[in-house]
């Protein structure tokens, strides 16, 4: 699990910097941050079910110098807490993380409600906002090491299911910067989250195929790392997004704005379309979505034979 991840590399983090704090609104056990209220409890603030004071109070501990980590579940922050993020973090310009767990589908039986599938296209819309997404455990725990060292806003989006292991412990992660897990000439698969690993078992498929597809993990949307895209395009021409996340605003869109401004080429967003999620197994909803490698492979062969 991500959130497993994020939780380690948040212990990690805290060994070396004195400044780091927690904020939770009642959810310590869920976003996996009880270790470290156990391990520094005067470093770490239960503030109730009150999100709009979860991020309030983030800020004013920023302010102070300390590098406050705010967590809850995305249908909470931002989906409760938007204003004041805006306001009092972004505004501001104060280096609070909110790291935000059970993010999209994968919150299967929770439902609609609980489903947010909207939090990136609201978080990379925030200026002085850095919006990222790790795709599997190792990732996770990187990132929430590396956003402790910048001196900005952070939203860390983070899953509730497992996600299949794709770094290494040597795969490199810095913020801004995109990787590319496989070298392909004819077509570029770009994703987050939970739909890396369909990307490169897509890719697999598409080999057998005689399609030579680039897979990259954008796990920073925001800013975006045009420079990879772009050297990955002018190559294949062709792109496809693939992400857990409403089509509407998210890496999708990101990369849409990027490329019909530096270089059109024909591009497939794979993600939500227009629709909220509903209760059901997380496996099964990403089929019923089409969240999956075998759309991946359909949607490339159709890039491919129309261009």
């Amino acid at each position: 699990m991500t959130r497993s991840g994020f939780g380690k590399g948040l212990l990690e983090a805290a060994k070396t910097n004195k400044d780091i704090v927690v904020l939770s609104a009642d959810l310590a056990g869920s976003t996996k941050v009880s270790e470290f209220a156990k391990t520094y409890p005067h470093r770490f603030f239960q503030v109730g079910v009150a999100e709009q004071n979860l991020v309030t109070t983030a800020s004013g501990l920023a302010h102070t110098g300390k590098i406050p980590y705010a967590t809850t579940f995305s249908a909470f922050s931002p989906g409760r807490n938007f204003e004041q993020i805006r306001t009092t973090i972004c505004y501001n310009d104060q280096p609070v993380k909110i790291c935000s767990t059970h993010t999209g589908l994968g919150v299967g039986e929770d439902g609609a409600t609980h489903q947010m599938l909207e939090d990136i296209a609201l978080m990379r819309s925030l200026p002085n906002m850095i919006v990222i997404q790790p795709c599997d455990d190792l990732e996770a725990s990187k990132a929430a090491i590396e956003i402790s060292k910048v001196n900005k806003p952070v939203y860390l989006r983070l899953t509730r299911q497992n996600l299949p292991q794709v770094t290494k412990e040597s795969s490199k992660f810095k913020i801004g910067k995109a990787n590319i897990l496989r070298k392909g000439e004819h077509i570029t698969i770009i994703a987050i989250g939970p739909l890396v690993a369909p990307s490169l078992e897509a890719a697999d498929k598409l080999k057998e195929l005689g399609i030579s597809a680039e897979v990259i993990n954008c796990h920073t949307v925001k800013p975006l790392d045009e420079k990879t895209i772009l050297q990955s395009v002018k190559k294949t021409e062709l792109v496809i997004t693939a992400e857990d996340h409403q089509v509407t605003g998210g890496l999708g869109s990101a990369v849409a704005e990027l490329l019909s401004q530096k270089k059109p080429v024909p591009l497939k967003i794979i993600g939500v379309e227009d629709k909220f999620g509903e209760s059901g197994n997380y496996k099964e909803l990403f089929n019923k979505y089409k969240l999956n490698s075998k759309r991946i492979v359909e949607e490339a062969k159709k890039l491919i034979e129309d261009f």
